[in-house]
C-alpha cells in the first residue's frame, strides 16, 4: 500500500551515506525544449549514482545477529559499490560477488569504498553466473542477501528521492521522469509521489532493446526478455522485480522507449548545462523526457512552460566510451542526417551533387568509384530536425540522384560508414551479419572457434568503443548444404545477431 511505503521512506536511513542531491535547473535544454526541465543530480552522491540509498537502507535494517553473520551481493557495477560502502559504515562484513569479466577499475572502486569490509568473490563470465553463486555462498555462510531492486527496503530508500523532489520544488510538477532496470527507482519514488502529489505523472524511460518493464505492464504480467541490449548497462535487466512491477502497475502512468541515438544525445544535454558526464542509464531520464515532449509536439498538443524533471541517477562512464557516444549524439539529436548516394559517372555529376549539398556542413563524405556507369558516395550533413532528412533525401532524388536515408540504420552506423568501396568479385554467396557480445578475455577467439574451419570469412570489421561490449561485422561463406549447421551455430553462440544479408546499404558498398 502506498501509505505503507510512505511511512517507510520517510522513516528511511539513507543520510548516514547519502546526501541531499541538488535540483538544478538545465537552462540550455529548457530553452531548446520550450519547457523547464530539472535535473535531479544523483550524480553526485559519493559512489556516483542513488544505489546507495537503498543499499544503506536495507543493510541499516537488518538486526545484529544478521550484521554479524555479514552480507552478500551480486553486481558488476554500481549496486555493489553501495553495499561495499554501505557495509563498511556500519561495519560489517559485505561478500561482492562480480562476473570475472569485470574490469578492474570497477573492482577497485568496489574496494576502495568497502576497504577491509568487503570480499570481493570473482564468479563465472556473466552477472547470471554470479547472481547463482551469491545465492549458493548466502545459504552456505548464512548470509543477508541485498538485492539490487526488489526488496522492500531497498525500494524505500530508492524513493528518498521522490522525497527530495517535492522538498526542493513545492510548485506544479508536470511530470517526473525514471531510467527503469529492475525497477528499484521508480517503485519508491512513484509509490511516495502518488500518495503525496497524485497530480504528477511519473514516467519511465528504458532503452527499446531492455524494454521488461514495458512489456510487462502491456502484458499485465512478469515477462521475461531472452536478451538485453549491452549499451546502458546499469538497466539491462531481463527481468523486473515481482514487487517492482506491483508497484509500477499502481503508480506509472507510462513507460517511453529511447534509442542508443537518444541516449547519446542525453548525455551530450547534461554535459552541455552542467559539464557533467553521465553513464548511459544516468542519461535515460532526460532522453525519455526530450521524446515526450517531441511526441506531443508532434500530435499537435505541444507542451509549453511546463515543469519537467528528470533523475540523473549514475555517472560511472568509462572515459574510452566518449568517443562512441559523441558519434552517436549528432544523430540521435537530430543534427546529423547520413545519406548513401549514387551518382552517374559522367562529367559535372560530382559537382552538381556537392551544390545540392549546399551551405550545410559536411560531417562525412566517402566516395568510391563503383563502374563505368556509377559511384556510390556515403554522405553526412548536419540537419536541424529528424524530418529534414527526408526531404534531402527527396531532393537529391528529385535531381536524378538515387537515395537511401540511413540515419535509422545500425549497420550504416556501426560499421559501413568506416568500410566504404570494399566490394570483391571473390565474395560469392556472402552472408552478412552483425554480433554484439561482451567485451571479456577470449570473446573474440570464442567465436572465431566455434566456426567450422570450412566457412571461410570473406568481411571482418570490429571496432573498439570503449564499453563493455564489442561490436562486429561478419562476412561468411557458408556453402548451402551447411546451412542448417550454420543456424545452430548462431543460436549456441550466446551472442545478439542480426542478419544484414538483404540490407540495401551492405548492397550498395559492400555486396
Amino acid at each position: 500500500m502506498a501509505t505503507d511505503y510512505l511511512k517507510k521512506i520517510l522513516t528511511a536511513r539513507v543520510y548516514d551515506v547519502a546526501f541531499e542531491t541538488p535540483l538544478e535547473l538545465a537552462p540550455t535544454l529548457s530553452k531548446r525544449m520550450d519547457n523547464q526541465i530539472h535535473f535531479k543530480r544523483e550524480d553526485m552522491q559519493s559512489v556516483f549514482s542513488f544505489k546507495l540509498r537503498g543499499a544503506y537502507n536495507k543493510i541499516a535494517h537488518l538486526s545484529s545477529t544478521q550484521l554479524k553473520r555479514g552480507v552478500i551481493c551480486a553486481s558488476a557495477g554500481n549496486h555493489a559499490q553501495g553495499v561495499a560502502l554501505s557495509a563498511r559504515r556500519v561495519g560489517c562484513k559485505a561478500v561482492i560477488v562480480m562476473p570475472t569479466t569485470t574490469p578492474p577499475v570497477k573492482i577497485d572502486a568496489v574496494r576502495a569504498h568497502g576497504g577491509d569490509a568487503v570480499e570481493i568473490v570473482l564468479q563465472g563470465e556473466s552477472y547470471s553466473d554470479a547472481y547463482d553463486h551469491a545465492l549458493t555462498l548466502e545459504k552456505k555462510r548464512k548470509l543477508t542477501f541485498v538485492h539490487p531492486f526488489d526488496d522492500p527496503d531497498v525500494i524505500a530508500g530508492q524513493g528518498t528521492v521522490g522525497m527530495e523532489i517535492l522538498r526542493q520544488h513545492a510548485g506544479p510538477i508536470h511530470a517526473i521522469f525514471v531510467a527503469i532496470g529492475g525497477g528499484g527507482l521508480i517503485a519508491g519514488v512513484s509509490a511516495y509521489i502518488k500518495a503525496v502529489r497524485p497530480d504528477i505523472k511519473i514516467i519511465g524511460v528504458q532503452t527499446v532493446d531492455s524494454d521488461g518493464m514495458y512489456r510487462s505492464l502491456k502484458a499485465g504480467k512478469r515477462v521475461t526478455l531472452n536478451d538485453v541490449g549491452l549499451f546502458s548497462d546499469g538497466t539491462a535487466v531481463k527481468l523486473v522485480g515481482e514487487e517492482t512491477f506491483r508497484l509500477a502497475k499502481q503508480y506509472v502512468d507510462e513507460v517511453i522507449l529511447v534509442d542508443t541515438d537518444e541516449v547519446c544525445a542525453a548525455i551530450k544535454d547534461v554535459f552541455q548545462d552542467t559539464r557533467s558526464i553521465l553513464e548511459p542509464a544516468g542519461a535515460l531520464a532526460v532522453a525519455g523526457c526530450k521524446a515526450y515532449i517531441e511526441r506531443a509536439k508532434a500530435n499537435k498538443k505541444p507542451l509549453k512552460n511546463e515543469t519537467m524533471v528528470t533523475i540523473a541517477c549514475g555517472a560511472n562512464m568509462n572515459f574510452d566510451r566518449l568517443r562512441f557516444v559523441a558519434e552517436r549524439a549528432e544523430v540521435g539529436e537530430a543534427r546529423e542526417a547520413v545519406f548513401a548516394v549514387t551518382i552517374p559517372e559522367i562529367q559535372g555529376s560530382f559537382k552538381r551533387f556537392c551544390e545540392l549539398v549546399g551551405p550545410r556542413n559536411v560531417t562525412e563524405f566517402n566516395y568510391r568509384i563503383s563502374d563505368k556507369k556509377e559511384a556510390h558516395i556515403f554522405v553526412g550533413v548536419q540537419v536541424t530536425n529528424r524530418e529534414e532528412s527526408s526531404k534531402i533525401a527527396k531532393n537529391f532524388i528529385k535531381h536524378g540522384f538515387p537515395t537511401l536515408d540511413l540515419t535509422d540504420d545500425e549497420l550504416a552506423k556501426l560499421h559501413i560508414r568506416h568500410l566504404v568501396g570494399g566490394k570483391s568479385e571473390l565474395a560469392e554467396n556472402e552472408l552478412l551479419y552483425r554480433f554484439e557480445f561482451p567485451e571479456r578475455p577470449g570473446a573474440l577467439m570464442r567465436f572465431l572457434n566455434s566456426m567450422a574451419p570450412n566457412w571461410n570469412i570473406s568481411l571482418f570489421h570490429y571496432r573498439n568503443h570503449g564499453a563493455d561490449y564489442g561490436r562486429t561485422l561478419v562476412g561468411l561463406q557458408v556453402p548451402k548444404k551447411e546451412m542448417k549447421a550454420f543456424k545452430e551455430f548462431l543460436n549456441g553462440l550466446g551472442y545478439r545477431y542480426w542478419d544484414e544479408s538483404e540490407n540495401p546499404v551492405y548492397k550498395l558498398f559492400l555486396g
